[in-house]
């Protein structure tokens, strides 16, 4: 008996032990709310200035703030739509951006038809670039680099805001890198890039033809997603 109460009391001191040692690890966490409050203050400060300078400078603040605010919450990655399929089985992120690109093709559709049919030139043609084996080779190079590096442009700039440090590596490299690209960028152009053939839907399948096409597309690779995502469950 007096094993038991022994055994039990050594117990309960055990755990005490442990719950006072857990207790005292424990940080209090900072009140974050004056930086926030500072930070905010800036934000407008700032906002200000560039409104004396030029008012589209202030449009150019405000739109990126929010499109880093919804790209943080909303955990929103090019990176990851592409890479979780294969490391994780998720796709939810996946079809997010296939919705995305169904929104956009429908506007831009509008836009450039709009255009069109009213005898002025359409806008966004001059990013029309032709297509050749040098874009699959490129867009291969950038998705084993992003991956790597663990985010594309718009997912290193959300990181660095975090506060991750590599992404710091990866924002430096990605600087160096577009600004050799962009040195550079003529000689690729006239000896690479112009081999190619630029293609426009509308020219070959018609406006209606294009935008069923590509929405075809896009669902397919929705309905694949989804079955993908559905046989990681399973294998799980």
């Amino acid at each position: 008996m007096s094993d038991v109460n022994s055994t039990a009391t050594s117990s309960s001191g055990g755990s005490s032990i442990r719950r006072s040692s857990r207790t005292r690890s424990r940080k209090k966490k900072k009140n974050q709310l004056p930086i926030g409050i500072a930070l905010l203050v800036l934000i407008v400060a700032f906002g200000i200035y560039l409104g004396t300078r030029n008012e589209q400078l202030v449009l150019f603040w405000v739109t990126g703030l929010a499109f880093g605010y919804i790209l943080q919450r909303a955990r929103f990655c090019f990176t990851a739509a592409m890479r979780d399929p294969f490391l994780t089985g998720g796709t939810n992120l996946s079809k997010a951006v296939l919705l995305a690109f169904a929104i956009t093709s429908i506007g831009f559709l509008a836009i450039k038809y709009g255009a069109h049919a009213q005898g002025l030139p359409i806008p966004g043609q001059a990013y029309i670039v032709p297509v050749s084996l040098a874009t699959a080779i490129g867009a291969f190079m950038f998705g084993i680099g992003m991956v790597i590096s663990g985010g594309c442009a718009s997912g290193t700039l959300m990181r660095v805001g975090e506060g991750f440090t590599m992404q710091l590596l990866s924002l430096f490299f990605f600087v160096v890198g577009s600004l050799w690209g962009a040195y550079d960028f003529g000689w690729w152009k006239l000896n690479v890039i112009l081999k190619g053939k630029a293609v426009f839907l509308p020219d070959l399948f018609g406006w209606l033809g294009a935008i069923i096409i590509q929405l075809l597309i896009i669902a397919l690779l929705w309905i694949a997603a989804d079955k993908w995502a559905n046989r990681k469950k399973q294998e799980a």
